[in-house]
């Protein structure tokens, strides 16, 4: 019943993470970004918390070490993550976001390969190639030739910026053992994100002009909250360990489709030949970075 419940959660889960790049459009004016990645993970806590809880309390107080982690995750997978991607979508579509954000499993076995001396073939360094040329190929809009006279749009750089902390993120939370399960690190994780969070709020609203909170705002951190935050999170969670990570790897090819019909579905974003093209080299590199090595 479970094996069944993963495979169907396969077409589910890039959705769920999907949403994220509809709040972050529609989010200015409603809701700041430092506010939105608040409400979206002190929601999250809230729900995850009481599963959480059980092996929290056996484990006792965290450790000063595990403290120091927790606080470096959260303000990388939290805040960054969080705060950076609503700040990035001012001003870039949540097509670029989503093909974006696929980058990230390129960049993570690059910089495993490094960094965790983990393998990192030729078939990868072409994948990685491949995928970081469908990247500037989106973000400049197919003008390579004009390349030093292109500007890139301000979303952009806050979306790179965001991309780059979600592959730190993995690799420290990969690199960094913890006496933990997954999901209630997950959960200390969450709780030191929103203790990073709370005085990065208060920062942005006492240097906000005009701070907007109203309650379509509130209805699009629900949104993020039970959706990206604690819905696609839990629903990876249980894919990994039924069907393992490659198998579940598969989600991350499908979000830029899924980022691309939405945003033409439900925000009226144009989708042109360049997001064709750049997704044409994107996700098949990102499969030569990530695809398991067959061995005989």
């Amino acid at each position: 019943m479970r094996r069944t419940l993963a495979y169907a959660l396969i077409p589910v889960t890039p959705a769920l993470w999907s949403a994220n790049y509809y709040v972050a459009a529609k989010a200015p004016g409603q809701v700041e970004p430092h506010a939105l990645a608040l409400l979206r993970w002190t929601i999250a806590l809230a729900l995850m918390l009481p599963f959480a809880w059980p092996a929290l309390r056996r484990h006792g107080p965290p450790s000063r070490s595990e403290w120091i982690d927790g606080l470096i995750l959260g303000a990388l997978g939290m805040w960054i993550c969080g705060a950076f991607v609503y700040i990035g979508g001012r001003t870039t579509s949540a097509v670029n976001i989503g093909l974006m954000y696929a980058m990230s499993p390129a960049l993570i076995a690059a910089a495993s390969a490094l960094w965790l001396r983990e393998h990192f073939g030729p078939r990868q360094s072409l994948g990685l190639v491949l995928a970081l040329s469908g990247m500037l190929w989106i973000v400049l809009q197919g003008n390579f030739s004009d390349l030093g006279r292109v500007q890139w749009v301000e979303g952009d750089v806050w979306i790179l910026c965001a991309v780059a902390c979600w592959t730190l993120y993995s690799l420290l939370l990969r690199q960094r053992p913890s006496r933990l399960d997954p999901f209630a690190r997950l959960t200390f994780i969450t709780a030191c994100g929103v203790i990073v969070l709370l005085p990065m709020t208060l920062l942005e609203l006492l240097m906000t002009p005009v701070w907007h909170l109203t309650l379509h705002g509130l209805w699009l951190g629900l949104i993020a909250a039970l959706l990206p935050g604690f819905g696609a999170y839990q629903a990876y969670s249980l894919m990994q360990k039924e069907l393992g990570a490659a198998r579940t790897g598969v989600v991350l090819y499908l979000q830029p489709l899924y980022a691309g019909t939405m945003s033409w579905l439900l925000l009226d974003q144009s989708i042109g030949a360049h997001h064709a093209l750049g997704a044409a080299l994107i996700l098949p590199g990102i499969y030569l970075c990530t695809a398991p090595v067959r061995r005989t």
